[in-house]
């Protein structure tokens, strides 16, 4: 596991990635971590959570944080997130709390 993570969103799927790997239930990695399992929950959706709380995690998966400098994304690489923004979308319906529209 050593993928670039450049969004909260894709930091969660890694993390879920491995908790299932390692056959943990978010309560059980929640517990490992000193952690309550909202933790894991907001983690894993790409939510806010504290820094303290995402090493917890990280440490409970067996995992550490490292830092390396990096450039700007790819245009490639841009594109095929707003690929996956537009699919995952679904047309915009207002699901995923995006939808700003006046009632």
């Amino acid at each position: 596991m050593a993928d670039i993570v450049r969004l909260p969103d894709e930091l969660g799927g890694q993390l879920q990635a491995r908790r299932r790997a390692l056959g943990l239930s978010k309560s059980e990695l929640a517990q490992r971590a000193g952690k309550v399992r909202e933790v894991v929950y907001r983690l894993e959706a790409g939510a806010d959570s504290t820094v303290s709380s995402l090493l917890a995690v990280l440490g409970a998966l067996g995992l550490a944080l490292r830092l390396e400098p990096v450039g700007l994304p790819t245009a490639e690489e841009v594109a095929r997130r707003f690929r996956m923004d537009d699919e995952s979308d679904g047309g915009g319906d207002g699901e995923d709390g995006d939808d700003h529209r006046a009632a």
